[in-house]
């Protein structure tokens, strides 16, 4: 995603790992993607390589998030490089993630369009609370918190949906959903199953 500066990127419990491996992107439909994900217990050179993993093949996909169930890993994680309102970057990894949303007269919905690397070449409006704060934690086991409004806040919540076994889809109404697949479907040439690995081999 283009940034007037790329060096002004919020990495406050770290940066994201490198040297992963970009692998296909597991699609709806897959029984993982449609599950609650197992919760992160183990804290090793295993789980730094599947996150660094999905942040190869995020940045592949040109996403702004992915959680680990996109590639087909049964794992509550999930990883992002996310502007928000005013288009600072911030990045990070959440494990076992908990999300907190505003009640009451602090709950504003922002009905914008968001997209799904595992449905991709579609986008629907889906009303999503205007800011979020996720907590959990980070690669070593660390407590870690982000927080954010406008693409980041939708980012936190639609990722940790993910980590719940719930994708975007579930939360449109009917018309919308068949909207949403109907682009899906025009657009499927461009987005084979191998993708986006295929593209970058």
């Amino acid at each position: 995603m283009p940034v007037d500066d790329p060096t002004d990127v919020r990495a406050p419990h770290g940066p994201l790992p490198e040297g992963g491996t970009v692998r296909a992107i597991t699609r709806w439909g897959a029984p993982v993607m449609h599950r609650p994900q197992q919760a992160v217990t183990t804290y090793d050179d295993a789980l730094r390589a599947l996150a660094a993993d999905m942040v190869a093949t995020m940045y592949a996909a040109d996403g702004v998030g992915l959680a680990a169930c996109q590639i087909g890993d049964d794992v509550a994680m999930f990883v992002f490089d996310c502007p928000d309102d005013e288009g600072r970057r911030t990045v990070g990894v959440v494990c076992n993630p908990v999300l907190t949303l505003p009640e009451g007269r602090d709950r504003r919905l922002e009905d914008d369009e968001e997209g799904c690397l595992s449905y991709p070449g579609s986008y629907e409006p889906c009303p999503r609370p205007d800011w979020a704060r996720v907590e959990g934690q980070g690669l070593d086991g660390e407590p870690v918190t982000f927080e954010g409004d406008g693409l980041l806040a939708r980012c936190l919540q639609h990722e940790t949906d993910h980590t719940l076994g719930t994708v975007f889809g579930d939360r449109l109404s009917s018309k919308s959903r068949k909207r949403l697949g109907k682009k899906h479907d025009a657009a499927a040439e461009d987005y084979p199953l191998t993708w986006p690995a295929d593209a970058s081999s």
